[in-house]
C-alpha cells in the first residue's frame, strides 16, 4: 500500500529534534512537507530532515496535493485555530497537547472533528504508546495491584528564559499546561475514569504570568490522584500507582530513555519484580497508530474526547487555585 503523505507546520524543537526524525523511521509513512512563516527556515528544516516540499505559509501546505495528514505543534495558542484550518482543507490532523487553550477551544476543534467524520483527529500524548506505560496498564486492569486507590506524579524542569513560548502568558504557556496535562493525562488514564472533583494550590511567577508550581489532588471517588509539576524546579519526573495489595513504579514515565532500556518496577505479594523494556521511539509508535487509523479509516486510539475532558479538570484546577476550594466537575 502506499504510504500516508504527513505535512509539519511550523519548525517546533520538538517536530525538528523530537517527532520528524521518529516519522522518518516508519515504513508506513513519509514526511512530504514542512511549512514556517519564514520560508528560509523551512528550506533549512527540510534541507536537514531531507523533506521534499518546504512551504513560506502554514496555508500553501494545507493547500498541497502532497499532504494527507497533518502534524501541529505549533504553539499551544494556535492548535486549534490551525487544526481547525487543517480540516477545512480536509486534512487529518495529529495536534499536540493540550488541544487547545480552554474547553470552549477544545470544544470547538471537536465539533468541527464531528462534522467531518472522514477525517482522524488526535491529540498527542505519546506517553501512552510506549510498552511500559501499556504493561503498567495491564497489570493495574489484572487486578496486580488489588484494588487501584491512588496514583502519584511529578514532574518537572528548569527554565527561566522570558522568551520562551512555555513562559508566555499569552500563548498557553506556563506549567500545568505544558507538562502538567501529562499528570491530568495518566491519572485518568490509569483511573480509566474522570475525576469528580479537584482541589489545588497554583503559584504564577510575579514576572512571566504563568503557573510555575502547581500541585493538586484529584478526587475520583473510589480513590485519588496527586501530583505537582513545576517549570522552576530541578528536573525530575517519577509515577507510582498504588493498590490495596501491590504498587507499580515508572523511573521516566514520559521522556523514555533513548539511549537505554525503560524500566517498571512492580511489587505485590512481597515479591518485586522488574521489567526493562527494549528501547522504542513512542513518537513512532504513536504516529504509526495514527496511520493505521487514517489508512483502514478505523477509530484514533485516543478519542478527541478525551481532549477534552482532559481540558475541563485543567480548567478546574486553575479554578481552585485562584478560590483555594475543591472544584466539582460535572460528569458525563
Amino acid at each position: 500500500m502506499s504510504k500516508i503523505r504527513w505535512g509539519v507546520l511550523g519548525t517546533a524543537s520538538i517536530a525538528l529534534d523530537k517527532v520528524i526524525p521518529a516519522l522518518l523511521k516508519s515504513d508506513m509513512l513519509e514526511v512530504t512537507a514542512i511549512a514556517s512563516r519564514d520560508l528560509g527556515r523551512a528550506r533549512v528544516a527540510a534541507e536537514r530532515l531531507r523533506i521534499p516540499n518546504a512551504f513560506g505559509s502554514y496555508d500553501q501546505l494545507l493547500a498541497s496535493s502532497h499532504v494527507d495528514v497533518v502534524y501541529n505543534p505549533l504553539p499551544n495558542h494556535l492548535h486549534v485555530p490551525w487544526s481547525l484550518r487543517a480540516i477545512e482543507a480536509g486534512k487529518h490532523v495529529l495536534c499536540e497537547k493540550p488541544i487547545g487553550l480552554d474547553v470552549r477551544e477544545a470544544e470547538t476543534l471537536l465539533a468541527a472533528a464531528r462534522a467531518h467524520p472522514e477525517l482522524k483527529v488526535m491529540e498527542a500524548f505519546m506517553y501512552r504508546f510506549h510498552p511500559q506505560w501499556q504493561a503498567l496498564k495491564a497489570i493495574v486492569e489484572g487486578g496486580g495491584i488489588g484494588e487501584l486507590r491512588t496514583v502519584q506524579s511529578f514532574f518537572s524542569y528548569s527554565n527561566l528564559d522570558p522568551e520562551d513560548i512555555r513562559n508566555r502568558a499569552g500563548m498557553g504557556g506556563g506549567g500545568l499546561m505544558d507538562i502538567g496535562c501529562y499528570d491530568v493525562s495518566l491519572s485518568r488514564f490509569v483511573f480509566d475514569d474522570e475525576p469528580v472533583r479537584v482541589v489545588s494550590t497554583v503559584e504564577l511567577d510575579p514576572a512571566l504570568g504563568v503557573d510555575r508550581l502547581a500541585s493538586a489532588v484529584l478526587d475520583f471517588g473510589r480513590g485519588t490522584a496527586t501530583f505537582t509539576c513545576s517549570t522552576q524546579l530541578a528536573p525530575y519526573q517519577r509515577v507510582d500507582v498504588f493498590g490495596t495489595e501491590g504498587r507499580v513504579s515508572l523511573e521516566i514515565p514520559f521522556n523514555a530513555p533513548q539511549d537505554g532500556p525503560a524500566k517498571l518496577r512492580h511489587d505485590h505479594g512481597g515479591e518485586t519484580v522488574e521489567r526493562v523494556f527494549d528501547r522504542v521511539d513512542q513518537y513512532t509508535r504513536q504516529a504509526e497508530a495514527f496511520t493505521r487509523s487514517v489508512r483502514d479509516d478505523t477509530a484514533v486510539p485516543t478519542p478527541l474526547e478525551d481532549a477534552v475532558a482532559n481540558m475541563h479538570v485543567i480548567e478546574a484546577i486553575f479554578h481552585s487555585g485562584r478560590s483555594g476550594t475543591w472544584v466539582e466537575l460535572a460528569q458525563a
